[in-house]
Formats: C-alpha cells, sequence, structure tokens
C-alpha cells in the first residue's frame, strides 16, 4: 500500500469521524479506532503522519496514544486478538493450563499471529472478570471460566465459523 493511498483513506475517516460532533479530545483516539478498524487490528505507521498535518498535533502526541492504549498496534495483527488475562486470580484458578492450551492450539506464544492471519495472542493485565477466572477476551466478546478444553473448543468453532463463510 502506497503513502498516498493510506493519505487518501485517512482523511476520508478522519472527515467522518469529526463530522460526528465529538469532543476535540475525543476525536484522536475514535479516529485512531476508525482506521484500526479499516485496515483490520492495525493502524500503518504512515497514518500517524497523515493525522499530525490532519490534527496540528505533534507526532510525538500521536504516537504517545498509540503506544499507551493496548487496543492499537502499529504491527499487522490477526482478524481475532486473544488479550489473555495474567492476573492473580486467573492464574491460581489454572490459568497457566488455559494458556498452554491457547498456545499449543494455535501454536504461536504471545504477540505472534497465526500463518493464516486469524489469531494474534497478547498478553493482558486484569480484565475485571475475576468473578469468572481464569479469562480471556477474543476481539470484543469475552469468556470466562475457562479449561483447556474449553479453549479448544473455542478455537475450533472460530476456525470452523471461518471455514464455512459464516459472519
Amino acid at each position: 500500500m502506497s503513502f498516498e493511498e493510506v493519505k487518501n483513506t485517512v482523511k476520508k475517516i478522519y472527515e467522518q469521524v469529526k463530522s460526528e460532533n465529538l469532543e476535540e479530545r475525543d476525536n484522536l483516539i475514535n479516529i485512531l479506532h476508525a482506521i484500526q478498524e479499516h485496515y483490520g487490528n492495525y493502524i500503518p505507521l504512515e497514518a500517524a503522519e497523515v493525522l499530525k498535518e490532519l490534527t496540528g498535533r505533534s507526532l510525538s502526541e500521536i504516537y504517545e496514544v498509540l503506544t499507551f492504549y493496548t487496543m492499537f498496534s502499529t504491527d499487522k495483527r490477526g482478524k481475532y486478538i486473544i488479550r489473555v488475562c495474567k492476573s492473580l486470580p486467573c492464574h491460581v484458578t489454572g490459568g497457566a493450563a488455559v494458556l498452554k492450551s491457547l498456545k499449543d492450539v494455535l501454536g504461536i506464544d504471545y504477540g505472534q499471529t497465526t500463518e493464516d492471519g486469524l489469531f494474534t495472542l497478547e498478553e493482558s493485565s486484569c480484565l475485571g472478570l475475576c468473578g469468572v477466572s481464569p479469562v480471556m477476551l477474543i476481539n470484543d466478546e469475552a469468556y470466562g471460566n475457562l479449561t483447556p478444553e474449553k479453549v479448544r473448543k473455542i478455537i475450533e468453532e472460530i476456525k470452523e465459523k471461518e471455514r464455512s463463510g459464516v459472519k
């Protein structure tokens, strides 16, 4: 993808989000969310350059937001982002076995994406779902009371859905 393509796409997204009349301070985060959604779970670095011009913000301010919030990534990621809670409640309720099962079934480690581009595995601090630990988040959907067997079933169901083309 060329810089010109990114520039045109980011401009369109910027205008769309700006037209929603949100608070000025909220615009950057909302624009970044929209850009990430457009590009499939990541934000090309070129987009920061374009946003610098469009918003008048410094490049360092844009990078601060991009790198502070774990929901944003400048690296290509899978269609499904799996965030595994690494907090103590999840650990003591079987989190290590759940994580091992996830790594085995996906064939990847933290920070990696499966060869088919479907899954990226990330660690997360507390997801706030301690009552149903161990827990993981796949995109925006939480899964609790996990076991190694449940994890394998969830991943297989997603793979099957992808194979069948169901959305």
